[in-house]
């Protein structure tokens, strides 16, 4: 179900044939936000479980003329408060040359659209608080900061 947001960009579901486009841009991401080194088999690995599984998660890919220039992934999270899900929007990657160009206003109204559609609460995101220019963006798009995330990580790659 692709669907033109800009002039000649197109927001589509990935497939199989994305994981190594995700998987970089997974790795881009994280060095650019975190200054962390991912291993490229274990990215890989886990966008490649993700696609063949769209219980753990889903990725849209925006294209411009048939080359991706971004992509994000989608996770559902219950709330017994809502009786109803909350999407998550992770993983946003904007190629450079593409930031500040729609295209993830392109990608957030792709999935605003369906997440509404479906009955969703809403949507959620979380970003460093160092990513000053993801805020911004996530600001313009209505977005509000209304928590702090806590995590406690011990799987290590």
């Amino acid at each position: 179900m692709a669907t033109p947001c800009l002039p000649g960009l197109v927001i589509r579901p990935a497939t199989d044939k994305d994981i190594d486009t995700i998987a970089r841009y997974g790795a881009a991401i994280a060095q650019e936000t975190e200054d962390l080194t991912l291993e490229t088999k274990v990215i890989t690995a886990g966008v490649s479980a993700a696609i063949a599984d769209p219980s753990k998660a889903r990725y849209l890919i925006a294209e411009v003329d048939g080359a991706p220039v971004g992509s994000l992934m989608l996770q559902k999270e219950w709330s017994d408060w809502r009786n109803a899900e909350y999407w998550w929007i992770h993983s946003v990657y904007v190629v450079h040359d593409h930031r500040g160009t729609g295209t993830f206003k392109a990608m957030y109204e792709y999935v605003e659209k369906e997440a509404r559609e479906a009955g969703a609460a809403g949507l959620k995101l979380y970003t460093e608080t160092t990513n000053e220019r993801a805020q911004k963006a996530y600001t313009k798009m209505g977005m509000e900061n209304h928590a702090l995330v806590f995590e406690n990580v011990w799987l290590k790659h």
